[in-house]
């Protein structure tokens, strides 16, 4: 098998596992009261994922990211926090503001 077949298999093959966990969830999702322990504890892990991922990001960057000190990447994720505050929890700001400002600092 040659190696754009097996990309194309691979690719096949997570997307149908996708749409199958996904389309089971939209199944079981009116069962699941909002305020049940059980949507609670899927919420918390969620976000405690994304705090990780994020987390390790700014800590353990990759890439491009990686060119930037820690203190500059830790001056943009706490300006762009007081920004999402200031802006009534307007998440396109501090993103915007966040790219330009890391440019900024990283070639300074």
């Amino acid at each position: 098998m040659a190696s754009s077949q097996i990309i194309i298999l691979a690719i096949l093959v997570t997307s149908i596992a996708t749409f199958i966990s996904r389309f089971m969830g939209a199944l079981t999702s009116e069962k699941v009261s909002v305020n049940s322990k059980i949507f609670q504890w899927f919420n918390c892990v969620a976000y405690s994922t994304l705090a990780a991922l994020l987390g390790r990001m700014i800590v353990f960057p990759a890439g491009v990211l990686a060119d930037s000190d820690l203190i500059i990447r830790l001056i943009v994720l706490v300006s762009c926090i007081a920004l999402f505050i200031m802006t009534k929890k307007n998440l396109v700001i501090p993103t915007i503001i966040s790219a330009v400002l890391l440019g900024i600092l990283t070639n300074f």
